[in-house]
């Protein structure tokens, strides 16, 4: 796919578990990192924002492709341009239920 691969634009995100379900931060940070993203920080979402049954990706600096890169990355998820010029991330990624679902045989391949 255009833009990806070794030579593509380098993408900066963040991950927060907004699923109430634990760990998925981190598992989705490993899902995105193979695939060539680089991970600023993850985490626990707010508690103000609640859980959430699907995935957001926020696209907030102008990276071509950004949103739909990480959307294919991790096989879920909608996005949304909310353009912010203070934060240094392309993206904010907030893993809802969606993306715990145990439909994806690729989160058993990794070690503890």
């Amino acid at each position: 796919m255009p833009g990806e691969g070794p030579g593509a634009p380098r993408i900066t995100v963040e991950v927060l578990n907004a699923s109430g379900k634990p760990g998925l931060a981190r598992t989705g940070m490993r899902v995105l990192r193979r695939a060539g993203i680089d991970v600023i920080t993850f985490g626990n979402a707010p508690a103000s924002l609640g859980t959430l049954d699907s995935t957001r990706i926020t696209v907030q600096r102008t990276a071509p492709g950004a949103g739909e890169r990480v959307r294919r990355a991790l096989g879920v998820g909608r996005v949304e341009i909310e353009l912010d010029s203070t934060r240094l991330l392309d993206a904010r990624v907030l893993l809802g239920a969606d993306f715990a679902t145990p439909s994806s045989p690729r989160r058993l391949e990794f070690h503890p």
